[in-house]
């Protein structure tokens, strides 16, 4: 699957990874796009955007996200606290994704 990895999710957490396509907004040279720019330009490319932005669900109009989108739900954005997620995101990222918020650990269902 072809995955971005938003701003605030730490670079190395790509390695974690392995049998995804990950890129990250900077290398695609997008670090300067907000939320719903971003979201328009990962469509185009990617099958997924994971991020650690929590407010994400309350920035956006769900009804028209372009992409799946998953939150990491760390106790902050360090990669140390994010790396005790991968598998679960990983498992997640082996599913058919329908176009909605889904939340690591999926604590929720919207």
């Amino acid at each position: 699957m072809k995955v971005l990895l938003d701003h605030c999710v730490p670079r190395p957490f790509a390695k974690l990874m392995l049998s995804h396509e990950v890129r990250t907004a900077r290398s695609m040279g997008w670090a300067d796009l907000s939320n719903g720019k971003l979201l328009a330009a990962a469509a185009r490319e990617f099958e997924a955007l994971v991020t650690t932005d929590r407010s994400v669900a309350n920035q956006q109009n769900l009804g028209r996200l372009p992409l799946p989108v998953i939150v990491l739900k760390g106790s902050t954005n360090k990669l140390e606290d994010l790396a005790v997620l991968a598998p679960e995101l990983l498992s997640l990222l082996g599913q058919a994704l329908q176009i909605r918020v889904y939340h690591v650990p999926q604590t929720d269902r919207q």
